[in-house]
């Protein structure tokens, strides 16, 4: 996967927070002329949060859209419909932080059970774990802002699926990582 360069991803920021400001209005972004990064296929999501607090945040985790609309849709979704916040109104705008990161290919994490806390790199891997008819998703950033251990990462990705800590260690729970590439945009 090509990485974005800087520039690109202050555009992915800019056009993040210009589909939310367009959403809240109840108007759709169209996309501008974009390099040519943004027509690849990329999982991605949008963070939002406000006064360091998190209030929205949506993705896509597999390359199923190109790059640009993914941002559009994960940064409305995150901003309206994410089910833990309301949706975010007009006055919040100019206090919202936006944070888009772009994700590699999740791969299996390719270790037997009881081996995979020494598999997971805190700060690089993000998780999905699915199984048991259930799956959640934690990015990268967020074991390195509450300080977890690999292990830690694991039972609270269990748990962001809906699933008892430790399951990680079951045979028929999946783990994937990938990595993301982070960008964001502080409110001024």
């Amino acid at each position: 996967m090509e990485m974005l360069t800087p520039e690109e991803g202050r555009t992915a920021v800019r056009l993040a927070r210009k589909a939310i400001e367009k959403a809240v209005d109840g108007k759709w972004t169209e996309l501008p002329a974009l390099p040519q990064v943004f027509l690849e296929k990329r999982g991605v999501f949008v963070t939002i949060k406000r006064q360091g607090r998190l209030r929205g945040c949506i993705g896509l985790p597999y390359p199923t859209r190109p790059l640009g609309d993914a941002i559009l849709e994960a940064a409305v979704s995150a901003a309206l419909e994410d089910p833990r916040f309301p949706p975010v109104s007009r006055s919040e705008l100019a206090d919202l932080d936006l944070e888009v990161t772009v994700l590699t290919l999740p791969r299996p994490l390719d270790c037997p059970p009881e081996e995979r806390p020494g598999c997971v790199e805190v700060g690089k891997h993000g998780l999905i774990i699915s199984g048991l008819g259930t799956g959640g998703l934690l990015l990268p950033q967020v074991p390195t802002e509450y300080g977890w251990s690999s292990r830690e990462f694991l039972d609270q990705t269990c748990v962001k699926a809906g699933l008892r800590p430790g399951c990680w260690k079951r045979d028929d729970v999946a783990v994937q990582t990938f990595e993301g590439q982070i960008f964001e945009e502080k409110a001024v």
